[in-house]
């Protein structure tokens, strides 16, 4: 069976784009690291890929704010072709710096143009670098997460990852439309009645809410690196015995999803 091809998108300042593609290769994707100056000379072409991954780092080294000036790429110079793919319901993911500028793109949660919702700078207005452990809700819609049921082991590694809404009837809907896609839970797993706190939720964002997803499932955003986790050693305490939570799950699901889309 042929392999879907998985654009992993990089512009100025973008660091993590070789783990993104390692993860897609993992999960059976082919992967190609492609600039954004590619696409837009038309070197490269969108509608040549069956997925689609945003990855981290610090894009135009996070100027006006993180991911902002990336957005505005997205929007003024790519928007037709970005609207066409995921209209088509082709996976696209967005990691870090990659959901933030989905997010300020206004695709996630969407519809696009139009931003809802904000990353804003972590509530200890500190840089967080520490493994976090994540929850697929139940009632999502998102593709990746489908049928996940163990958590995934990650760490984060930002400065602006505070998920923010502007009233509570953005709040709302997030949950009620199955918008969020992934939660912070502490470490050991045991969630009780109110928001699990810092350091479990590193950035102290909205109701623990660490990704969420568009009406449709097929976009998604988060500010953990699952690709910092696809392999058994990669595992903080792997010398000690410890195993599982691992992020290849969400690549998996997202390639596997792409395989629809393979002419």
């Amino acid at each position: 069976m042929s392999a879907p091809r998985v654009m992993v998108m990089m512009a100025p300042g973008t660091t993590r784009e070789r783990e993104a593609a390692l993860a897609c290769e993992m999960a059976g994707g082919r992967a190609e690291l492609v600039h954004i100056s590619d696409l837009a000379t038309g070197a490269r072409d969108l509608r040549a890929y069956q997925m689609l991954v945003l990855p981290g780092g610090f894009a135009y080294g996070d100027d006006l704010s993180a991911g902002r000036l990336w957005a505005a790429d997205l929007v003024h110079r790519f928007r037709q072709g970005l609207d066409a793919f995921a209209a088509a319901g082709k996976p696209v993911m967005g990691i870090g710096n990659g959901f933030q500028a989905l997010v300020k793109a206004g695709y996630l949660p969407g519809p696009a143009p139009q931003q809802r919702v904000t990353l804003a700078v972590n509530r200890r207005e500190a840089f967080e670098c520490r493994w976090v452990r994540l929850r697929a809700h139940p009632t999502s819609r998102c593709l990746f997460t489908a049928g996940l049921e163990e958590d995934i082991l990650c760490p984060v590694a930002h400065g602006e990852g505070r998920l923010v809404v502007p009233d509570a009837a953005t709040r709302d809907a997030l949950w009620q439309e199955g918008l969020v896609a992934l939660t912070y839970v502490p470490m050991d797993g045991a969630v009780g009645d109110g928001p699990v706190g810092y350091p479990a939720n590193p950035s102290g964002a909205v109701d623990d809410i660490a990704g969420i997803c568009n009406a449709a499932g097929n976009v998604l955003g988060l500010m953990p690196h699952p690709e910092d986790h696809i392999d058994s050693l990669q595992h903080p305490r792997w010398t000690r015995g410890a195993s599982g939570g691992l992020g290849i799950r969400l690549f998996e699901n997202g390639v596997r999803a792409a395989r629809v889309f393979l002419g």
